[in-house]
C-alpha cells in the first residue's frame, strides 16, 4: 500500500484526534459540500455521523463474515417497532472514541453537545415493547451473540405530541426529512409480497394436492440495514428493516393519457404498507393496513432467512438449525403459517415436515395480561388479505383440537377456549393463540406476570404444555440509560467500582460499601444535582415553567393509560393542594411534580389526563400561597431522547399501576438504575425490584393482584370507598366544582364519573393506601443522608435488570446460542 493511500485509511478509521478531526472536516466537505465556516449545526450532525459510521463499518462487515464461517445459529428478533432512541452519542460511547472525539470538535471550534442534540429521534418504536426490542439488540451485540433485528421501516412515527391549551395533539413525525446516515439501503435483498386474491387447488406432478395463491397485487419489500455496535467489541449485528414498494412505481401509459393521479397509484397503494408506526385502527380501513403491515414484514423477513439458509446450508429443511426467531408479542405472529406456506406450497414439503421446522423455529413472547389487548381478527378481514394464511391456520386449528381432546376427554368447554378461532357470532382469529400453538417456547416478561399468565389468560395452553412455559425478566442496557443519560453518574461509578461494570453490572454491588459515607454521599448529591439542574433548564425551555432543582423530583414517565393510574398521582396532589390551602404553615418537603407521555390519538379518557394535569398545573403553580412548595409540570413528547433529561434527575419514581396490570415495565429499571427511589405498587417488575433492592428502600403500597381480583369479584363499589374517605371526596369535588377548568363543570365529569361508578382500575381503592405511602415519603426525603443511603444501594443492587442478564438468559434457556467472537 502506497504512503498516500495508508494516510487516507488511516484518516478513514484512525481514532487519534488527528484521524478524527480530518475525518470530520472530509466528510463535511464531501457529503454536506459545505465548508466549516458554512457548516449548519445539521451539516455538522451529518459528517460526525458519517465519521462515525466509517468507524463501525469494519466491525460489520467483519462480524457479518465471521458469523457466516462459524455457521453459527442465528437469533432472528420479529418486533413491529424498535424504540432505537437517537444512534449518534450510543455509538459514540460503544466506540470508545467519546473523549477524543470531543477533543476534536473542541479544536474546530464545535462544541459535541451542541451536535448531538442536532439527531431526529428515529420515528421507529412508541413505547416498552419498542425500546424493550432495542435494549435486546444492544445487548445481543455486546454479548456477541449473533442476531438479525427485522421490522418495518417507516417513514413517519407514531406521532409528535404537541399540547394546546392543556389538550394532546398530533403532529406528523417526519423523521426522515433530513436523510438518515445510519442506515445502508441494500436493494439487492428485495422480495414479493402478495396481497388479497384467491387460492386455487391443483394437482402437483408427484400426484400430490396442492394450493396456489393467485394475489389480487404484489408488493415488494427492500432491504434498509442499520448497523447495531455491540459495547467495547467489534461485534457489530443487523438490524434489517423493511421498505414497501411498487413493481412499477409509474404507470406511463396512463400519465401519457392524461390520468396522472393513476399513474402512480400502484406506488402509494404499496408504499402505504410502511408509511406509518401503528396507524389508527379504529376504522376497517386503519384495521387492514394493520394486517398488511404485519405479513408484510414478517413476509419479507422469512423470504430473506430462507434465501440464506439456502444459500449457507443448501437445504430449507435445515432451518431451524441456522435461524431460532423470537417473536416479541403477536404483532408477528403472522411468521408462523408464513413459513409453513412458504415450506408447503414454495419448497414442497409435507405438511408434517413443515410443521416440525415450524414449531423448532419460534419463540413467543407474551406482553400483556389484559384481555382487550391480546391481538385478535375478524376472519373476514384475515380472509380477504390473507386467503392463503386462513386455509393453513384452518389445518393448524383441525390438528391442534384433536391433540387437545385426546389429552383432555370430552371437555368441550377447553376445546372452544383454546380454538385458534373464536366460535362468537362474528368469529375472530386468536394471536395469541396461534402463537402459543406455534412456538416451542412462550415467555412471560417478569416473575408475577409469567405466574399469571399460568394461571389466567393462557392456563390452558400451561395445563397442556407446562414445559413451554418460562420466565425471562426484562432487562433494560447500562450503556445508554446510564453511561449515556447520566456521565456523571457513570465517572463517580467508575472511580468507585472498577472494572467494565458496564458490561458486568454484579460489579455494582461494590458500591453498597459507600452507602454509609459520609464522603461518597455527598458526591452522590452533587450528582444527582447537577441532573435536576439540567433538566430544570431542559422544562424552562420546553414549557416555560421555572423549577427549584432543590425539590424533591417526583416523576411518572410512561404511555398514558388508565391502568397505569397517572390520576392516582393527581388525586395525591391535589390531596396535598387542599391540605396546603387549608393550612399554610403546612411543613412538608417541597416537590416538583413531572409528567411525560403519550395518549394512544383515539383514547379519550387518557386524553382527558393529560389536560387534567394541565389544568390542574395553571391552578397550583399560578397560586402564590403554594407555587413555592409544590409545582407540577408537563413535559410534552415522551420519547428516548427526553427521557435521558428524566432518568438521571428523578429523586422518586412513580410506579403505581393497578396489581396485576403491568406485565413488566422497564421505566422503573431505568429510573432506579439511575439513583431513583421507587414508589409502586407490587406489580410487573416492581415486584423483584424491590426483592433486589430491599424492601426498606422501595415505597410499597396497595392491593395485590391477588385481593385486586377478590374485590372486582366481590362487587367493588367505588362510591362507598369515596364515602368513606374525606380527603377522597374532597379532591373528587374540587375537579368537578370547576376548580381546574375556569368554573366548566362538565369538562372532567367523565373522569370523576368513571371513578364514582366503575373505578375499574381500583384508583378510589388504593387511594388512601398511596397518601399515606406518600407522606412516608415526605418524610424521608427531609432526612438527606438516609434518603442518599437508599439512592445508592438502589443502584448497587439493580444490576440484575440489565438486558445484558435477560438476553443471557433467553440465549442459555430458549435460543441455546453461544457467543461468535468477530476479530479484527
Amino acid at each position: 500500500m502506497s504512503d498516500v493511500a495508508e494516510r487516507a485509511l488511516h484518516t478513514r478509521v484512525g481514532r487519534s484526534v488527528d484521524a478524527l478531526r480530518r475525518s470530520l472536516i472530509d466528510n463535511l466537505f464531501y457529503i454536506t459540500g459545505r465548508s466549516l465556516q458554512k457548516a449548519t449545526p445539521n451539516d455538522l450532525y451529518i459528517a460526525l455521523a458519517y465519521t462515525v459510521r466509517d468507524r463501525m463499518l469494519e466491525g460489520f462487515i467483519t462480524t457479518a463474515e465471521t458469523y457466516k464461517s462459524s455457521s453459527a445459529r442465528t437469533v432472528c428478533y420479529f418486533s413491529a417497532e424498535y424504540l432505537l432512541g437517537p444512534h449518534l452519542g450510543n455509538n459514540i460511547l460503544n466506540l470508545g472514541l467519546w473523549d477524543n472525539l470531543t477533543q476534536a470538535m473542541l479544536e474546530m471550534g464545535v462544541d459535541m453537545e451542541t451536535i448531538l442534540q442536532e439527531e431526529p429521534e428515529p420515528g421507529l418504536g412508541n413505547g416498552g415493547l419498542g425500546r424493550l426490542a432495542a435494549c435486546y439488540m444492544d445487548s445481543l451485540a455486546t454479548l456477541q451473540i449473533p442476531a438479525i433485528g427485522y421490522g418495518i421501516r417507516y417513514e413517519f412515527g407514531l406521532f409528535q405530541q404537541v399540547i394546546k391549551n392543556g389538550w394532546q395533539e398530533e403532529v406528523t413525525d417526519a423523521w426522515l426529512r433530513n436523510g438518515n446516515p445510519w442506515e445502508l439501503p441494500d436493494r439487492e435483498r428485495r422480495y414479493p409480497v402478495k396481497l388479497g386474491g384467491h387460492t386455487d387447488q391443483y394437482q402437483s406432478e408427484n400426484g400430490h394436492l396442492r394450493a396456489r395463491w393467485v394475489p389480487d397485487y404484489t408488493v415488494y419489500g427492500v432491504a434498509y440495514d442499520t448497523p447495531i455496535l455491540g459495547y467495547g467489541v467489534l461485534n457489530t449485528n443487523l438490524l434489517r428493516l423493511w421498505k414497501s414498494e411498487a413493481y412499477n412505481a409509474f404507470n406511463f401509459q396512463a400519465f401519457n393519457m392524461g390520468n396522472h393521479c393513476a399513474a402512480v397509484e400502484e406506488k402509494v397503494v404499496a408504499e402505504n404498507l410502511s408509511k406509518v408506526l401503528y396507524p389508527n385502527d379504529a376504522s376497517e380501513v386503519g384495521k387492514e393496513l394493520r394486517l398488511k403491515q404485519q405479513y408484510f414484514f414478517v413476509s419479507c423477513s422469512l423470504q430473506d432467512m430462507v434465501r440464506i439458509v439456502q444459500h449457507d446450508l443448501g437445504d430449507p429443511a435445515l432451518f431451524p438449525e441456522k435461524f431460532v426467531a423470537q417473536l416479541n408479542d403477536t404483532h408477528p405472529a403472522i411468521a408462523i403459517p408464513e413459513l409453513m406456506r412458504l415450506l408447503i406450497d414454495e419448497h414442497a414439503f409435507t405438511w408434517e415436515v413443515a410443521w416440525d421446522i415450524t414449531r423448532s423455529s419460534f419463540a413467543y413472547t407474551n406482553h400483556t395480561l389484559l384481555p382487550e389487548a391480546l391481538e385478535t381478527w375478524s376472519l373476514d378481514l384475515f380472509k380477504r388479505i390473507l386467503p392463503r394464511h386462513l386455509e393453513i391456520i384452518y389445518e393448524i386449528n383441525q390438528r391442534f383440537l384433536d391433540e387437545v381432546r385426546l389429552r383432555f376427554l370430552y371437555d368441550d368447554q377447553r376445546i372452544s377456549r383454546m380454538s385458534l378461532i373464536s366460535d362468537e357470532t362474528n368469529p375472530r382469529l386468536r394471536m395469541a393463540h396461534l402463537a402459543a400453538v406455534g412456538s416451542f417456547a412462550i415467555n412471560g416478561v417478569s416473575a408475577i406476570h409469567t405466574s399469571l399468565l399460568k394461571t389466567t389468560v393462557m392456563q390452558d395452553f400451561y395445563e397442556l404444555w407446562p414445559e413451554k412455559f418460562c420466565n425471562k425478566t426484562n432487562g433494560v442496557t447500562p450503556r445508554r440509560f446510564i453511561a449515556l443519560a447520566n456521565r456523571p453518574l457513570t465517572k463517580l461509578i467508575d472511580d468507585a467500582v472498577g472494572g467494565d461494570w458496564l458490561k458486568n453490572m454484579a460489579l455494582l454491588k461494590h458500591l453498597e460499601p459507600l452507602a454509609s459515607d459520609i464522603s461518597f454521599q455527598s458526591r452522590w448529591r452533587e450528582v444527582k444535582l447537577t441532573a435536576k439542574h439540567q433538566l430544570s433548564n431542559h422544562i424552562s425551555q420546553v414549557t416555560g415553567i421555572t423549577v427549584d432543582p432543590t425539590s424533591m423530583f417526583d416523576i411518572q414517565a410512561k404511555r398514558f393509560h388508565e391502568y397505569k393510574r397517572q390520576h392516582l398521582s393527581l388525586l395525591h396532589i391535589i390531596s396535598l393542594y387542599h391540605r396546603l390551602k387549608c393550612n399554610p404553615n403546612l411543613c412538608i418537603a417541597p416537590r416538583t411534580f413531572i409528567f411525560s407521555g403519550k395518549a394512544a390519538p383515539g383514547y379519550g379518557m387518557a386524553k382527558l389526563i393529560i389536560k387534567l394535569i394541565h389544568s390542574v398545573a395553571e391552578t397550583i403553580n399560578h397560586d402564590p400561597q403554594v407555587n413555592q412548595t409544590i409545582k407540577v409540570v408537563f413535559l410534552p413528547n415522551f420519547n428516548v431522547k427526553n427521557a435521558q433529561h428524566l432518568y438521571p434527575a428523578a429523586d422518586l419514581s412513580e410506579q403505581i399501576s393497578t396489581a396485576g396490570k403491568e406485565a413488566s415495565g422497564t421505566g422503573n429499571m431505568k429510573f432506579s438504575m439511575n439513583g431513583a427511589l421507587t414508589i409502586g405498587t407490587l406489580d410487573g417488575a416492581n415486584v423483584e425490584i424491590r426483592e433486589a433492592v430491599g424492601e426498606e428502600n422501595f415505597f410499597l403500597f396497595g392491593l395485590t393482584a391477588a385481593q385486586v381480583q377478590e374485590r372486582l369479584i366481590g362487587g367493588y363499589q367505588p362510591r362507598l370507598v369515596i364515602e368513606s374517605d374525606t380527603e377522597l371526596e374532597n379532591a373528587l369535588n374540587m375537579i368537578s366544582s370547576g376548580l381546574f377548568s375556569h368554573g366548566d363543570r362538565q369538562l372532567f365529569a367523565p373522569l370523576v364519573n368513571n371513578l364514582r361508578e366503575q373505578d375499574p382500575y381500583l384508583v378510589c381503592a388504593d387511594y388512601r393506601a398511596y397518601l399515606d405511602c406518600q407522606d412516608n415519603v415526605g418524610k424521608q426525603y427531609l432526612n438527606s443522608e438516609r434518603w442518599t443511603h437508599m439512592s445508592i444501594l438502589n443502584v448497587a443492587r439493580i444490576g440484575r435488570f440489565s438486558s445484558d442478564r435477560a438476553i443471557q438468559e433467553y440465549a442459555d434457556e430458549i435460543w441455546k446460542v453461544v457467543p461468535v467472537f468477530a476479530k479484527p
